[in-house]
């Protein structure tokens, strides 16, 4: 499990593809730092397993699957990537519940700059809408946001300077995708009332 809140912005440092899955290698000295082997490590908010480490650096299998489901397939060399290790036991809850199980992908619909911040918007997929609420969590890349304008088509989150700089967000231009993961908790609560009271 994770929580949202990204450690380290690493970078792709190679690629190896193969017919139905690839592996990449991805500098992160900070995540590495205590790593072993099968630990769990989100990279731009996708879950993957640490197969191989040294020097600073990490490799990773991604299946067909992940590829498919998620933007890490765009990934090419040099790309910058949002890492956190998973959450330990005695670790500060400073985001949300975050899985690192991808939902789906957006896009990125347009910017609008503060003073200091700046207010992202996206494209609202029909398959997620259900669980998009304004003022709830939600992850984009990795990173635990608050939706804070909603409409029937687009949702927006307003990003701070620190997120601004010390993640992906910051680097997004409009057309690019993004991975989506939405609230576990609303999720269950929706299975919860659509089993009925009768099977609780």
């Amino acid at each position: 499990m994770f929580t949202g809140i990204v450690e380290e912005l690493g970078e792709v440092v190679d690629i190896t593809e193969h017919a139905e899955s690839s592996v990449l290698r991805i500098r992160g000295p900070l995540v590495t730092g205590d790593a072993g082997h099968g630990d769990s490590i989100a990279v731009n908010g996708v879950c993957l397993t640490l197969t191989a480490w040294g020097d600073g650096e990490f490799s990773t299998d991604v299946m067909a699957e992940t590829l498919r489901a998620s933007a890490v397939g765009d990934l090419r060399l040099g790309s910058p990537v949002n890492l956190e290790r998973a959450l330990r036991s005695d670790g500060r809850f400073g985001g949300h519940v975050v899985q690192g199980h991808v939902d789906t992908t957006t896009e990125v619909v347009s910017r609008e700059p503060g003073d200091r911040w700046e207010a992202v918007t996206f494209a609202l997929p029909r398959s997620i809408a259900r669980y998009v609420v304004h003022k709830g969590s939600i992850t984009l890349d990795g990173v635990s946001l608050t939706v804070s304008a909603l409409s029937d088509q687009t949702f927006a989150v307003s990003l701070i300077p620190t997120t601004l700089e010390l993640t992906t967000l910051g680097r997004r231009a409009v057309g690019d995708r993004v991975n989506v993961e939405v609230d576990v908790l609303a999720k269950y609560v929706e299975r919860l009332l659509s089993r009925g009271a009768s099977d609780v």
